[in-house]
């Protein structure tokens, strides 16, 4: 797989503020029978951002844990119910909600003693680049300029 992202001598087409501009650029490359095949985007400067979304209380974790644990126990129990003898369905996906239910909450409630205040928050992370740099093949570098050169409303740096 690594070597799909791999180009012979990469050489820099342009750097874009944006994805959008980048993919602009490739597709007016496209549109003008450039081999795209031997072009690369790849995201610089990356930065990790992370959004703290609320304060963890023992409610919290433990209502989150029971909430995992009744929709995986759902799972189990509706694949326990295909097994089931008959008139016993219902039975078997209760108890797998239920059982869900209890261990769910179980585990969040240790993980969350385990970490002993440390992280008191719930968040979500992504990592975001900050540029965008068009690369080619050095032998096709200089028909890719030539043909970023001529693309109306051009935003690049080289």
């Amino acid at each position: 797989m690594a070597q799909i992202f791999s180009l012979e001598y990469p050489q820099s087409l342009g750097v874009y503020d944006d994805y959008a501009a980048a993919q602009k650029a490739v597709d007016h490359l496209a549109d003008h029978e450039f081999p795209v095949e031997t072009v690369l985007i790849v995201g610089t400067d990356l930065k990790q951002l992370e959004r703290v979304t609320g304060r963890l209380t023992w409610g919290r974790v433990i209502l989150s844990g029971v909430a995992g644990g009744a929709w995986f126990g759902l799972l189990i129990g509706l694949l326990l119910g295909l097994f089931a003898a008959e008139g016993e369905w219902l039975a078997a996906v209760l108890t797998g909600v239920l059982l869900g239910v209890v261990w769910g909450g179980v585990i969040a409630a240790v993980g969350y003693a385990a970490s002993r205040g440390r992280r008191d928050f719930s968040s979500v992370k992504t990592i975001l680049p900050s540029k965008y740099e068009v690369l080619v093949e050095h032998k096709h570098l200089a028909r890719g300029q030539e043909l970023l050169a001529q693309m109306p409303g051009r935003t690049t740096t080289f």
